[in-house]
């Protein structure tokens, strides 16, 4: 059993709960059984087809038990929590290599009340998922007639498990039994089970539930080339304007250092020179703006090291893994945050450190919390399974408390103290420098709307295939592909920004700091506004509850995105902008 990730309390709860259960004889856990030892059919979640995120336990529909007694189901780790796995026991005895013939196991007094529930399941496509070995199984609640005037209900569940040694490597779900629902008459609910030898590796069982023809499409390779050819376009754009142009600067102004004072003062002075008094003035709003480049780079972070760890690790085939391994690495990362919005804010001459490691350590926190307890209000007056209940609510704050925050302590500290002095290559003159007039497309907010377009191009199609598998059913398993185009978006929004600060730059104006990190989180308008497309055209989503479900946690994805990005196409300016006045000489 996995321990919960930050949260030493409850993991020690559940597992004296795990050995307070009376369900000694199953191991699922271990996944290997012995001969006619117990197997456990979870019911786990009932909802329309085209919601996914709306789910309900499987009991609210009117379903009936087996008679065996019920076992309880405890949350093995927050991310199952989070997700709504509300596992209730079927009551069916299974038995390990036991066949079942068809056998009724419970009978369904059909009034008026629970066959409307069941017509109203049936009219919006519900349907329910249960688990046998932490293996999933999906089964629709019924369907109707051509007409739509009668609806049937399927009552037979015929189960057909594979088993390899001492381990389970598949299952299959038939439905039959297709009855009428008729008012005031009663339904049985039967079952069968049949056991098969299958070559199937337990290594490989999940294998049937991923789709390789989907995610291995010649399309995702293809904007893989794609965006790799546009890094090596950008990369060599780059380096081949920059440098022949910063070439020419310096040849310039090694000219004018040349001069007397007087031909200094009839020669046309322009360029990024001009402005080294101002280039290096600390940004307006310097506490908001240090926190945002600190909760960037831990996301970066985070990000980097769950993909290495979704590759070494099939987190797919555990229940809530991927959620409890984020929360737990971006736990854990949260010296990052300190250290680098920690050093950047003393570099600016921030006084007000211990507020902005508060801003810094909690703004991300503050942003998924408080998106995710609306969205639970939500869900609880929808009765869904996706209401967080409130032991994890306390959890999530407890680790912010007691695991974030002392963590993010340690790292602003380190970072005021490792790098947080000034060591600027310009002095900064005490009075800023007047900024002159310029193009409208040399304006900050056009570089800001403008910079996030090549980024987005650069993730677009990719984006396409995390949408499918997050709001659809898809397990997404590529992530080889996803380190790439972290990699590729990472170089094309540096390279984005490098030339947009240059531009900036050139034409007198020293706003570069904030507008590096804009231009750059402009990328998540694209992605938000994509994710609008993708509802309305890709999806047939409906209801207030999947509505405000998916717009919510997109706008959070996206935000966390641009932090990320910005703060990545702020740290690639910054080295640069250090370079280039580094190597001009200054009286």
């Amino acid at each position: 059993m996995r321990p919960l990730p930050g949260a030493p309390g409850v993991a020690a709860a559940a597992a004296l709960l795990l050995l307070l259960l009376p369900r000694a004889r199953s191991d699922e856990h271990e996944h290997t059984y012995e001969d006619k030892e117990e197997v456990v059919l979870w019911m786990n979640t009932v909802g329309p087809y085209h919601n996914r995120q709306e789910t309900y336990k499987y009991f609210s529909l009117p379903f009936c038990v087996g008679s065996k007694k019920s076992i309880s189901h405890y949350h093995e780790t927050l991310g199952e929590a989070l997700q709504g796995v509300e596992l209730e026991f079927s009551g069916l005895d299974i038995k390990f290599k036991d066949d079942v013939m068809p056998a009724t196991y419970c009978e369904i007094d059909l009034d008026k009340e629970k066959r409307d529930a069941f017509v109203y399941a049936i009219k919006n496509h519900y349907w329910y998922q249960m688990y046998i070995d932490d293996l999933p199984i999906w089964g629709i609640v019924g369907e109707a007639d051509e007409n739509g005037e009668d609806y049937y209900l399927w009552t037979y569940k015929k189960l057909e498990i594979g088993f390899n040694g001492n381990r389970i490597v598949d299952v299959n779900l038939t439905s039959e039994g297709k009855v009428k629902l008729v008012p005031n008459t009663k339904i049985q609910m039967s079952y069968s089970v049949k056991w098969k030898k299958s070559d199937v590796k337990f290594e490989d069982r999940f294998d049937k539930y991923l789709d390789p023809s989907f995610f291995q499409h010649r399309i995702h390779w293809f904007s893989i080339f794609n965006s790799f050819m546009m890094v090596i376009f950008l990369v060599g754009l780059v380096s081949m304007i920059l440098m022949r142009t910063l070439r020419k600067d310096y040849a310039r102004y090694s000219k004018e250092e040349e001069m007397d004072d007087m031909d200094r003062d009839l020669g046309d002075e322009y360029g990024w020179k001009q402005v080294h008094g101002d280039v290096f003035r600390p940004s307006s709003h310097p506490l908001i703006f240090s926190s945002l480049i600190g909760s960037g780079c831990q996301i970066f972070a985070v990000s980097l090291i769950v993909i290495i760890v979704a590759m070494i690790e099939d987190l797919y085939t555990e229940r809530g893994s991927m959620l409890s391994t984020a929360i737990f690495v971006y736990a854990a990362t949260s010296p990052v945050n300190g250290y680098f919005g920690g050093s950047l804010y003393a570099r600016q001459g921030g006084r007000r450190w211990i507020k902005q490691m508060f801003i810094g350590a909690f703004l991300i926190p503050a942003m998924v919390c408080g998106t995710a307890f609306f969205i639970n209000f939500i869900a609880i007056y929808y009765h869904a399974s996706r209401a967080i209940p409130f032991g994890t609510m306390v959890a999530v704050c407890c680790i912010c408390f007691f695991v974030i925050l002392p963590l993010n302590l340690v790292g602003t500290i380190l970072g005021r103290n490792l790098s947080g002095q000034p060591n600027f290559p310009c002095r900064v003159n005490a009075v800023p420098r007047p900024i002159p007039e310029k193009k409208w497309f040399m304006e900050p907010a056009v570089i800001v709307c403008l910079g996030g377009i090549l980024p987005f191009g650069s993730i677009f199609i990719e984006m396409y295939f995390i949408f499918t598998s997050f709001w659809a059913y898809k397990i997404y398993y590529v992530y080889g592909f996803m380190m790439l185009v972290l990699v590729i978006l990472c170089i094309v929004t540096v390279c984005v920004t490098i030339v947009c600060t240059y531009f900036l730059l050139n034409a007198e104006d020293y706003r570069w700091q904030w507008t590096s990190f804009l231009s750059a989180a402009s990328t998540a308008i694209y992605v938000y506004m994509y994710s609008f497309y993708y509802y309305f055209f890709k999806t047939k989503m409906y209801g207030l509850f999947q509505t405000s479900f998916y717009f919510g946690y997109m706008a959070v994805f996206s935000t966390a995105l641009g932090i990320m990005c910005g703060a990545i196409g702020y740290m690639g300016t910054s080295a640069f902008v250090r370079k280039i006045y580094t190597n001009v000489k200054i009286d």
